[in-house]
Formats: structure tokens, C-alpha cells, sequence
């Protein structure tokens, strides 16, 4: 691969490495669980990074790309993860400090999402990280009013979890 769409793909994944955190903490529970699957979403975005058109935001794309990594590999807890050894020169990528102890004020609500299934646990982060539909329905291969409506249900859903004598 060139130098050009190496130094891409890493200046790329600097700039959105926080989506795949968040991911990672969605599906996964512990710091080494977390750090295998970003690897694995890492390892899947350099792999289908080629084939990336410019289409959508570089963001809308590896949403998609680690969203289907995270349930592909997490899905009724298969955790049996293969690695691929690729041949590319090493980057540095400073990480992005992670701040652990702020995400326990969100304890609640990350055990009330951990209830939800793959697809509505996908939908919800979409929506908490500020994305519109449009976008949303994109990333996901779903219509926008689809995406509507699952919102709504995933709402409802949420608040007899966290609430449930209301």
C-alpha cells in the first residue's frame, strides 16, 4: 500500500479513535476485553480501508465497519477473536486519554443498554453521540423512519429498566 493511504488511515483513526472507545465499552466489559476488540475494529478498518470511497464521512463508515466487528465478534458472547497479521509499517497512534473513572457516573445507564439487543444497543450510542437519523439509517442499513421507530421503543425500553417501579 502507498505511503499516502497509510498516512491516511492513521491520521484518520487519530482523529476518530474515541467512536471506537465507545464502542468497545458498549460491547465489551473490562479493560482487556475493550483493548482486544478495538484492536480487532483497528485490524478491520485498515483491512476495508481501500475499498473506502469517500461516499459518507470517514465517521459514518467506521461506525459501520466497528459496529459489525463489535457485534459480528460479541454476539451470543462468542469472544473467539482471529487475528490477522498484516505488513505495515508501524505507526505511532497516541491514545486518546480514556477516562474510566468519569464513565462510572455512567454505571446506570451503560448496565440498562448492556440489556438491549446488538442492533438496538447500536441505534441508542448512535443517537447519545448526537447523530440524526439520516445518518443513523445510513450506518445501520435501515430506512430513517425505521430508525424512528426503534428510537422510540429503545426509549421506552430504557426507562422501565432504569425506572421500573414507574
Amino acid at each position: 500500500m502507498s505511503d499516502n493511504l497509510e498516512q491516511s488511515f492513521v491520521s484518520q483513526l487519530q482523529a476518530n479513535q474515541n467512536i471506537i472507545h465507545k464502542i468497545c465499552r458498549l460491547y465489551t466489559s473490562g479493560e482487556d476485553a475493550h483493548k482486544d476488540l478495538f484492536q480487532e475494529i483497528t485490524i478491520q478498518l485498515w483491512k476495508a480501508f481501500p475499498k473506502f470511497r469517500g461516499d459518507s464521512k470517514f465517521s459514518t463508515w467506521a461506525y459501520r465497519v466497528a459496529l459489525n466487528t463489535a457485534i459480528t465478534l460479541y454476539r451470543k458472547d462468542k469472544r473467539s477473536v482471529t487475528t490477522t497479521e498484516f505488513e505495515a509499517r508501524q505507526h505511532y497512534t497516541p491514545e486518546v486519554e480514556y477516562d474510566y473513572e468519569e464513565e462510572e457516573q455512567l454505571k446506570l445507564m451503560y448496565q440498562a443498554v448492556y440489556q438491549l439487543n446488538d442492533i438496538e444497543k447500536a441505534l441508542i450510542f448512535m443517537y447519545l453521540e448526537d447523530k440524526d437519523y439520516t445518518e443513523i439509517s445510513e450506518t445501520l442499513g435501515i430506512s430513517e423512519v425505521n430508525a424512528r421507530v426503534k428510537m422510540n421503543r429503545i426509549k421506552g425500553k430504557l426507562k422501565k429498566i432504569l425506572n421500573p417501579l414507574a
